[in-house]
């Protein structure tokens, strides 16, 4: 590693993910999962999150390769199975209200050449078994956070022209300077960008749109948007009314669709890393909230795949606004990893919508969520629809439109 001052800038990394990110507090569990490669920040997110109090810090370590080989070889029966001891463990999260730290590092196309069938078979039957898990994470029923780890093989990725040791380096560079890091007070720079980014929220919110109207090249969409849909900042509170940050890097704020109303054509913009296969050039075509047509030029299958989830992947989950001038657009770079990608893109989602997203969401069963118009589904994959050729139009209940968007960027 050669650049200049990165273990300092590493130790402010992880008590920025543990302060900022999931705000611990004497007496949280953390739960933790990173790649074994990434084991120099583990130790720093843990001695950092007993600095701030927590109990326990329980670590789930990831290794692509061995994932990989697992999904090759294991016996069917295995990847359709999730075993008792994982759900109780689970359950234990649940119970100890535990905040989740997820450090995002893994190669985009780690898992190519796994047949996309067994991928599917296993993405299901867990996205079953968590079901619980992920509701409470999607109502912020406790805090959680997505960052990221300069992994040897995602370097490479977006930085193929130069060496192993200098991609690195850039990746972490870019992860920095997305993350505030270089700030003289990063979390006082966290707080200032969340104050701008909640102003946009807060005007979305007043107007309660009852729609939006999407249009640029291969993109002609209107997404209906459900009563008393509630658009988000960078900032949450979970159920303890404790602050957190669900995404670092974000530029977005976001809310849920209506599901059963989303209607016409819409071409992704950015290349999506989906289980650990790269989809690219996109097309969908929505009628009455449901994909009834689609493609992809690259990775078709496993797009195939995710729509064939269950219903809810057929349906929108998410709706999210992102100025094409971002710092991470602006980058130019392709992250091929949806936590950057996604905060350099208008975006939408297929699958499940957040409970929060809506009033009194937070509190409704799954019944009650989808008579109010949002989703529900065993999964959850954001696609990038931005560019700076995207206008969005707010349509009001008398049916005038506001513009929201011009040319990729706030109106």
């Amino acid at each position: 590693m050669t650049l200049a001052n990165f273990n300092e800038l590493l130790e402010k990394y992880a008590e920025l993910i543990v302060k900022v990110g999931v705000n611990v507090q004497k007496g949280h569990t953390v739960v933790l999962r990173i790649a074994v490669d990434q084991a120099p920040l583990a130790r720093l997110i843990t001695k950092k999150a007993y600095e701030a109090g927590a109990s326990e810090v329980l670590l789930q370590w990831a290794d692509e390769t061995i994932q990989k080989e697992y999904l090759l070889h294991a016996d069917e029966t295995r990847l359709s199975e999730v075993a008792d001891y994982k759900l109780k463990e689970a359950d234990y999260w649940l119970e100890k209200g535990a905040s989740r730290i997820s450090v995002v590092s893994s190669d985009p196309a780690a898992l190519a050449g796994v047949d996309s069938d067994r991928l599917a078979t296993f993405n299901k039957a867990n996205g079953k078994a968590f079901l619980t898990l992920s509701n409470a994470v999607q109502a912020n029923k406790v805090s959680w956070t997505v960052v990221a780890a300069a992994g040897e093989g995602w370097a490479k990725k977006v930085f193929p022209e130069l060496s192993k040791e200098e991609a690195i380096d850039a990746l972490w560079d870019q992860i920095f300077k997305t993350t505030r890091i270089y700030a003289p007070d990063p979390t006082k720079a966290w707080m200032e960008h969340d104050e701008k980014l909640q102003a946009k929220a807060k005007m979305l919110n007043d107007e309660q749109f009852t729609a939006l109207h999407y249009t640029a090249p291969g993109t002609d969409l209107v997404v209906g948007l459900p009563k008393n849909h509630i658009w988000e900042a960078p900032s949450s509170v979970n159920a303890r009314g404790e602050l957190f940050m669900a995404n670092m890097p974000t530029e977005e704020v976001f809310t849920a669709p209506d599901a059963n109303n989303v209607n016409g054509t819409v071409t992704s913009t950015k290349p999506l890393s989906y289980a650990g296969n790269i989809i690219e050039g996109m097309h969908f075509t929505f009628k009455d909230g449901k994909v009834v047509d689609f493609k992809a030029d690259k990775g078709q299958d496993v797009l195939a795949n995710l729509l064939a989830i269950d219903e809810g992947a057929k349906h929108l989950g998410e709706v999210a606004l992102v100025p094409d001038p971002s710092p991470i657009s602006q980058s130019g770079i392709t992250f091929f990893n949806t936590l950057f990608d996604e905060n350099a893109s208008n975006h939408l989602a297929l699958g499940s919508a957040y409970a929060f997203s809506i009033q009194g969401g937070t509190e409704m069963s799954d019944e009650e969520l989808k008579k109010a118009g949002l989703n529900r589904s065993h999964t959850h994959v954001d696609f990038m629809i931005g560019s700076d050729q995207m206008n969005i139009d707010g349509i009001r209940q008398d049916g005038s439109k506001v513009a929201i968007f011009r040319n990729g960027d706030w109106a």
